[in-house]
Order: C-alpha cells, then structure tokens, then sequence
C-alpha cells in the first residue's frame, strides 16, 4: 500500500516555502506576496460564482479563475531553467476575451458620468471587494517585475480583469435591480 497523500509538508515551518523549481524564500517575499494575492483574487471570484448569477457570467468567472492559476504559477517560478515541465502561459486571447466582455456588458448599461459607491446588492459587493484585491495584485505584480522580469501579459491581463469586475458590478446591480448610488462630491 503507498504512502498516503498528507496536506501540511512541516517544511514551511519555519517561515520558509519553495517556489516552482525548488529555490526556499521568506514566506514575505514579493513572489509569495504577489502570487498569494493573485490567489485571494480567485477566492473572491469563486464567492461570486458561486452567488444566483447567469450561466454566461459563471462560465466566464470560471474560464478567469483557470486563467489566475495560470498566473499564479507564472509568479511563483524562479525561472525557467529549474522546470521539469513547461507551465501554461497567458495569451493575448485571454486579454481580448476580458475586453469583448466589457465591451458587450457596457453595451447594455447606463453611461456612468460618476464615480460609484460600491454597494447595492452582496453579489455586486463581492465584485467590488474582488476588484480592489485584483488592484493589490496588479501592484505587488508590477513591484515583482522590477525585480524579476515577468512577461507584460501578466500585468496586462491584470489591469484588464480590475475593468471586467468594475463592469462586472454595474451589469449585476442591472441584473439584481439594485440601487446604483453614484458619489457627490461635497464642495
């Protein structure tokens, strides 16, 4: 009988973790910053799947999560010379298919003239929150690619996302009949 698979591994407990290719960091560093917020993200979207939304906007949430394991790996490689296996990458294709959603989500919404408080329903609520932790990644992914050259399609497909689920949130308050509260300014 083989050894049975076990979650917890003891090596990180000492504030240590490898990264794809075996090279042990701090669990602080950029890398482990930026992939594991990259991995919050997708929690989030996983939250909004799982609320009553359309199939379509499931499909595509689902398409998305696949694309930030994509980018998780992407970010936690040292490089590519320790690799046993090539790891999947992201595509112009995959930047396009976020902006054809925007594009045809936008088609069917009010022109917004104002910034807009986030709130209105949970489900446009959870796009909110998912929109700011994907603005976190985006910043700790830019900060990582000072130090590490990353391909531009990681930041890209990034940026593009934090728009999706901007957009995203207003077609849900369509969709849930929600209040959209727009911000007035107090002068």
């Amino acid at each position: 009988m083989g050894e049975e698979f076990k979650i917890y591994t003891k090596t990180g407990d000492k504030g240590t973790t490898a990264l794809i290719g075996g090279k042990r960091v701090p669990k602080y560093h950029i890398r482990i910053e930026a992939y594991g917020t990259v991995d919050e993200l997708n929690s989030f979207i996983g939250l909004i799947r799982d609320q009553e939304v359309d199939s379509h906007s499931r499909e595509i949430l689902i398409e998305i999560q696949d694309r930030l394991f994509t980018l998780e790996s992407q970010l936690a490689k040292e490089s590519d010379e320790n690799l046993m296996h090539p790891l999947p990458e992201l595509h112009d294709e995959d930047v396009t298919l976020l902006e054809k959603e925007i594009d045809a989500m936008n088609e069917e919404l009010p022109e917004l003239t104002s910034f807009v408080l986030p709130g209105g329903h949970p489900t446009v609520s959870y796009c909110h929150v998912a929109r700011t932790v994907c603005r976190r990644a985006e910043r700790l992914t830019i900060r990582l690619n000072e130090e590490f050259s990353l391909a531009p399609i990681n930041i890209q497909y990034l940026n593009r996302l934090s728009d999706f689920l901007f957009v995203l949130a207003r077609k849900f308050t369509k969709d849930f009949d929600a209040p959209e509260s727009l911000w007035k300014p107090r002068i």
